[in-house]
């Protein structure tokens, strides 16, 4: 683990690492991305559009996967079975539709989301554009929020 951390050390792999991580913190598994972006705009302040298409790309395709997951497990079982909670839950997704991929950048539901859309068989292309466009606000507005509430230069 130490060594996979090593590899994806900033800034040495800059780009690579903001993709990598954006997209590992996309799927199931629980990873902020948003340190590796800011970490990178801070250390090069050039990079700003860069880091934010590329994190945005990664975070997207982390998405992607987690609904081609969620496709695979209703493929696996027959249906969903749990609360009423979670009835009313997919019966609010089914109504939205793929414009419910909007908010797969929230924390907690935005991940599982995308899993979820893929389960009820949204339609894969409207999903991923509609996930880019809510994954894109949301490195524009969180990095520069973070920029605006910290400036100055990291000291390496």
């Amino acid at each position: 683990m130490h060594q996979l951390l090593q590899w994806l050390a900033l800034p040495q792999f800059g780009l690579s690492t903001v993709l990598v991580v954006s997209f590992i913190s996309a799927t199931l598994l629980p990873l902020g991305s948003e340190p590796a972006v800011f970490g990178l705009i801070k250390l090069n302040p050039d990079l700003f559009w860069p880091a934010i298409l590329v994190a945005t790309v990664g975070n997207t395709l982390g998405g992607a996967v987690s609904w081609w997951m969620g496709l695979g497990a209703h493929k696996v079982v027959d249906k969903a079975r749990g609360s009423a909670t979670e009835v009313r839950a997919l019966q609010w997704l089914r109504r939205f539709g793929a414009r419910a991929c909007l908010l797969s950048w929230l924390p907690v539901v935005g991940d599982p989301l995308c899993a979820v859309a893929g389960w009820l068989k949204l339609p894969f292309w409207p999903c991923l554009a509609y996930m880019a466009v809510g994954k894109f606000f949301r490195y524009l507005v969180m990095t520069s929020a973070l920029l605006y509430a910290l400036p100055g230069h990291l000291a390496v």
